[in-house]
């Protein structure tokens, strides 16, 4: 009998070509996903699978119709999968419920899998700072908001958005892309903060952050695990009921593990 996993991963970015054009990196995902279902007890989407999405009352954003089969096909087999909005797919409103049978979650949630306890989300806005970007997320989420949007023809509402968000990529300094120290990475703060306030997880679990992290927090029961992304890295993790893992994806030579 193959023993059940968990499977977590986050950051796929459809929609803008990174190391592999987008729909190569689209298939390489539903490769993954096919590898990984037999053995899956669920798998976690912890946001950003999109560039953008937006659920429009009648149209949902074209493209990515391999990946959304997929998952179609994956839980009409009774593989459970569970799905947190990231900043650039806000705009989810109940398009993966109805269709894919796919539950959406829009704030971090506490759960147990097997005998460990799990913080999840896919982690913006969350830790101190980022100030500007707090303020933009209750601005975009405002249902007044939303329906002006919805106002515009989806068109032009996707091409703002795509033409936003590459804006947005383009300003990120270098600096925050690789470790920026202890006291400057957010959702380590975050994690500490609710480690003061005795929340206390085996795991903490986000994305978001495009960085492969795997903190041993300092009661030295909880970790601060980050998924990475899948436009350079292809990194996920993997929890086989005992410990959890990041790996990465690397089809040449199968499932490699990395060590940091």
């Amino acid at each position: 009998m193959i023993k059940k996993k968990t499977f977590f991963a986050s950051d796929f970015h459809l929609g803008v070509d990174m190391r592999h054009t987008s729909i190569e990196r689209e298939r390489r995902i539903i490769r993954w996903l096919r590898h990984v279902a037999p053995q899956a007890e669920a798998i976690y989407l912890v946001g950003d699978m999109f560039e953008f999405w937006h659920d429009y009352k009648y149209v949902v954003p074209k493209g990515h119709t391999r990946l959304l089969g997929t998952l179609a096909e994956l839980r009409d087999s009774g593989v459970p999968i569970y799905f947190f909005r990231g900043n650039h797919d806000l705009w989810m409103s109940g398009y993966f419920e109805e269709e894919l049978g796919i539950p959406v979650y829009n704030h971090p949630v506490e759960i147990t899998i097997g005998q460990k306890r799990f913080l999840i989300g896919h982690g913006d806005g969350l830790g101190p700072g980022d100030t500007g970007y707090k303020i933009m997320k209750k601005v975009f989420t405002n249902p007044v908001c939303r329906w002006a949007f919805r106002q515009i023809h989806p068109d032009l509402g996707v091409r703002l958005a795509r033409f936003a968000s590459g804006k947005s990529r383009a300003a990120t300094p270098d600096a925050e892309k690789g470790w920026m120290g202890d006291q400057n990475e957010w959702l380590l703060q975050y994690c500490l903060g609710k480690l003061a306030k005795g929340v206390e997880p085996d795991y903490f679990v986000f994305g978001h952050r495009h960085l492969p992290i795997d903190w041993q927090l300092p009661n030295q029961r909880s970790r601060y695990i980050n998924l990475g992304e899948w436009m350079w890295a292809y990194s996920y993790a993997e929890f086989d009921g005992t410990d959890l893992r990041i790996l990465f994806w690397e089809e040449e030579e199968g499932v490699v593990v990395r060590n940091y």
